[in-house]
């Protein structure tokens, strides 16, 4: 059942006091290699959070203006969460049929704007 990554040639788990292996009983050892496992399970996950942090700290912390739109919307959410989250709520306040005309009134100028920009 023990994986062999955490046992050692002898059959002992790595980790596991020698003179503690020795004196248990075989159902002891069954626990103690249990045991073992599962901190090397702990151990292996414990390193890929931190890895999967280290991988999250080093990416791009800024919206690139040649991204595609739904990429920058992405990366303008996750850098600006509250700012987000008040358009969110001010969207609320003012309701779907405010919202509504004012996309019909803002869509075509915006459309504009990025035929403009891409020309």
């Amino acid at each position: 059942m023990a994986d062999s990554k955490s046992t050692s040639s002898a059959g002992i788990p790595v980790g596991v006091d020698l003179a503690l292996w020795e004196r248990a009983t075989p159902a002891q050892q069954e626990v103690l290699r249990r045991i073992a496992v599962q901190r090397e399970r702990l151990r292996a996950r414990a390193a890929a959070h931190a890895q999967a942090r280290a991988l999250a700290s080093t990416q791009e912390t800024r919206v690139r203006p040649d991204a595609p739109l739904v990429e920058r919307i992405v990366s303008f959410t996750r850098l600006h969460p509250i700012a987000v989250a008040a358009a969110g709520a001010a969207a609320v306040v003012v309701g779907p049929r405010k919202l509504f005309r004012l996309g019909s009134v803002l869509l075509p100028w915006i459309l504009k704007l990025q035929q403009k920009s891409r020309s």
